[in-house]
């Protein structure tokens, strides 16, 4: 077929965009690396926060249920990646350096280990929350979510290995610009393509109404805990990011008012819509410093401007809509293009 869609359907087609978009991301990466450490910083952080948010808009956007822990999931990820690349990560880069990689190389293949390892945890840990807590609803599983948050980091304050209270210090710096906005990216793909599949109908038919979507033959459970599992997994990336770029992090850095920060996130950008979240994460991170002149009366001003803005539009900003391509809708019973 010579029609242009199955040249974009070509797995060699797709492999060379993905590198072409690695490599344009790097070139961007080194431009902005000018724009001074402050600016920069602010720029990794709305990268990372945007993967948290897009992540968390899969289970409470898409399946419409409503997790309070990803912040526990991220610190698994953070903290797990980091136990290995503070005690044996020189090891690991002075053995790949003595059988001849570059240093530039194996660092990226440090970080790569530590990623690997911090999101496989994360998506162990979904998957241990998710099967016994959806069998709850609404308030009840936001519960039992934020107990799992609050489980991890009070088990992290008292694991002497790992810090304690005092926090882990003298990570490696392994997290650049290219990696935080590929995955950014990549999160935001991940999930469009879910939202476009016959798995996101299903996902959109649970949060529009169970009984109804179980009616139609979609497995409610499978669904729900597959949908926690791929957030946890990313939120756990998110997490070794933010690490691997501090080189420092402390319990405290994964309370409740973390989580919480992640749902406002959400939910200023609109429950369901990706565009939202990315709008929303970017927005949350840089108000904050835009109001620094304020002084005392920064955090007043922000909170004042957030309520307004829930106040004028409750739906959040975007509400389910999308930049770019259309908005999906299921209506009940009617709607036959749901996965089983």
């Amino acid at each position: 077929m010579s029609d242009g869609s199955s040249f974009q359907m070509n797995p060699i087609f797709r492999m060379l965009s993905g590198v072409l978009s690695i490599a344009v991301i790097y070139v961007a990466g080194q431009l902005l690396f000018g724009i001074g450490d402050y600016y920069f910083r602010i720029l990794m952080i709305c990268g990372i926060s945007i993967i948290l948010a897009v992540s968390l808009n899969i289970v409470n956007g898409f399946t419409g249920q409503f997790s309070l822990g990803h912040a526990g999931f991220m610190a698994v990820g953070a903290y797990t990646s980091s136990a290995l690349t503070h005690y044996k990560g020189q090891s690991i880069l002075d053995y790949l350096m003595k059988i001849g990689i570059p240093e530039n190389i194996s660092s990226f293949l440090l970080l790569m280990c530590a990623i690997i390892l911090g999101m496989a945890l994360s998506a162990i840990m979904g998957v241990l929350v998710a099967l016994p807590s959806f069998r709850l609803r609404g308030d009840y599983l936001a519960i039992v979510t934020l107990g799992f948050s609050e489980v991890v980091r009070i088990v992290l304050l008292n694991i002497d290995a790992v810090g304690g209270p005092r926090g882990l210090r003298d990570i490696p710096i392994l997290t650049n610009f290219t990696w935080v906005f590929t995955i950014a990216i990549g999160t935001i793909i991940l999930s469009r393509n879910i939202a476009l599949s016959c798995h996101g109908r299903a996902l959109f038919a649970i949060r529009e109404d169970e009984i109804a979507a179980q009616c139609l033959g979609v497995n409610i459970t499978r669904y729900k805990v597959l949908a926690f599992v791929i957030s946890a997994t990313l939120a756990g990336a998110a997490g070794v990011l933010f690490a691997h770029y501090d080189g420092y992090i402390n319990p405290s850095g994964f309370g409740f008012m973390k989580s919480i920060e992640i749902v406002a996130m959400v939910v200023l950008g609109g429950m369901g819509s990706i565009s939202g979240a990315v709008i929303a994460a970017i927005s949350l991170t840089t108000l904050p410093e835009l109001l620094r002149s304020a002084a005392q009366y920064r955090m007043v001003l922000y909170s004042i401007l957030l309520i307004g803005l829930m106040l004028r539009r409750p739906q959040g900003i975007f509400g389910r809509k999308e930049i770019g391509w259309p908005h999906i809708k299921i209506k009940s019973g009617k709607d036959k293009q749901v996965a089983s």
